[in-house]
């Protein structure tokens, strides 16, 4: 398979570059064109968190939604197996839960152990709060585990931030509670990432952005990281709707804003790599990240089918054809979006930036019908470049919005701070009413490339003639 280096990655060791390349949470290149797996197999936790309720899924990797099937181990690989046969693209496999996939480690490393037998061609990746991370690093690597995300919230030592967030541990075979609880949990979150990073293994770090909790503490989480060697910082506002049952949720605590989300962003920004398209997806996703095939794949499709059927239909060199075709056209988009990106401090001569949302079903382009968008991709431009800032989702489509209120209100208020939207169509009723409330609504990139389709509406934006000047 040829390798395509986006420009976003341009910079790195050439080892991390193919760790990362078709690793969809890893690089924000692959996140448009390749899908990953998680299959619930890891239900018992050895924390409590404020932001989660075992109900569901573990805030660790994911909300929104349930778990709709635990499985074993042996089910699992075979539901990789068969998923990886439908969906070629496919590239990942990660262990997200519902609870934490080292407080379950026998189910976590046979599932591992059976899927490295059968589908080689796969990245295995886990999630897990950290608290038994050093335990279980050798294991790891022993599997080529080589991405691992960690959920670490704070690296206060007093535990005073921490026991806020954890009412306790499970650890040593007691529970423990309070500050000391919060302090053993990150000595061993540190302990654990240190050692991933001695032996190769590329840490993601998510942390929970909670108002009123940790948001003025993050940044300091971030220079820590960067200190360890943590490859990637995501920091993803709480979801703490009551009807969730939380901790977090029944206190009133409120999610972060779209902004208060972007200004944490800028303080790390400085000190770490962020991962800014996270999806918080299910502890049974499937597919690209921004959708869930879940529901097509339960159980009944595959539990009965033998390895060696099994095997027939995962059809690797299927797979490495598809996917080599992949590469081509990533290859292809990013001459069209080359020189594109750029850092904070380049995108403008004139320091003057705009907010940009997109619409795009996937695969790098902008071709997404407005009214069908769950969510927009947001991008700051200047004259010189632009850079991907997060997502933003809407709780529903436009065309499938409430009775008895403008189903564009809620969409409007999302977009507020952003000065125009790109589409593949939309209709002249919510271009109109985008047009009142100073959104600009624009077709005429449709089904053309992301990112150098930004720059050019944000040039036209700001006076100047669309295409970049070659110096």
């Amino acid at each position: 398979m040829s390798c395509s280096t986006s420009p976003a990655e341009t910079g790195l060791p050439a080892d991390i570059q193919e760790k990362i390349h078709n690793h969809p949470c890893y690089s924000e290149g692959a996140h448009h064109h390749y899908a990953r797996i998680h299959v619930a197999v890891a239900p018992a936790c050895n924390i409590q968190c404020n932001y989660c309720n075992r109900k569901y899924d573990c805030s660790n990797e994911s909300r929104p939604g349930v778990t709709s099937e635990r499985l074993t181990p042996e089910e699992s690989a075979k539901k990789v197996m068969f998923v990886g046969g439908e969906v070629q693209r496919m590239s990942v496999l990660g262990i997200a839960g519902p609870g934490d996939a080292l407080a379950n480690p026998e189910r976590t490393f046979e599932t591992f152990r059976l899927v490295r037998e059968k589908a080689p061609d796969l990245k295995l990746c886990l999630s897990t709060n950290g608290l038994e991370l050093p335990t279980f690093v050798d294991e790891m690597v022993k599997y080529d585990i080589d991405h691992v995300t960690v959920t670490i919230n704070t690296v206060d030592t007093t535990g005073e931030i921490g026991s806020k967030i954890y009412p306790w541990i499970f650890y040593e075979n007691k529970r423990i509670y309070g500050k000391k609880a919060s302090q053993i949990l990150l000595e061993r979150q540190l302990e654990g990432m240190k050692k991933c990073v001695d032996n190769g293994i590329l840490i993601k770090a998510n942390s929970v952005l909670i108002p009123g909790i940790n948001d003025h503490h993050i940044a300091e989480v971030s220079k820590r990281l960067k200190e360890i060697g943590v490859f990637l910082h995501n920091i993803m506002p709480i979801i703490s709707e009551p009807e969730h049952g939380t901790r977090f949720g029944l206190d009133g605590i409120k999610s972060a804003t779209d902004q208060e989300q972007m200004a944490a962003q800028e303080a790390c920004g400085v000190d770490m790599k962020l991962m800014q398209h996270c999806r918080q997806c299910r502890a049974d996703a499937v597919g690209l990240i921004g959708e869930d095939r879940g529901a097509e794949f339960t159980k009944d499709k595959f539990a009965e089918m033998s390895f060696d059927s099994l095997e027939d239909h995962y059809d690797l060199s299927a797979r490495q054809a598809a996917q080599s075709k992949i590469e081509e056209f990533r290859s292809v988009l990013d001459q069209a979006n080359e020189r594109v990106r750029k850092e904070k401090e380049e995108l403008s001569s004139t320091g003057e930036t705009i907010l940009v949302a997109v619409t795009t079903a996937g695969e790098g382009m902008i071709n997404q019908h407005f009214g069908s968008v769950k969510e927009f991709l947001v991008y700051e431009a200047g004259d010189q470049g632009i850079r991907f800032i997060h997502h933003r989702k809407v709780e529903q489509e436009y065309c499938a919005g409430p009775d008895g209120g403008n189903p564009l209100d809620p969409i409007i208020e999302k977009l507020k701070d952003c000065k125009i939207v790109l589409t593949a169509k939309i209709g002249g009723c919510p271009q109109d009413d985008l047009s009142a409330a100073g959104l600009i609504a624009d077709m005429s990139y449709a089904y053309q490339p992301i990112e150098a389709s930004v720059l050019k509406a944000a040039r036209k934006q700001f006076g100047l003639s669309e295409e970049l000047e070659v110096n």
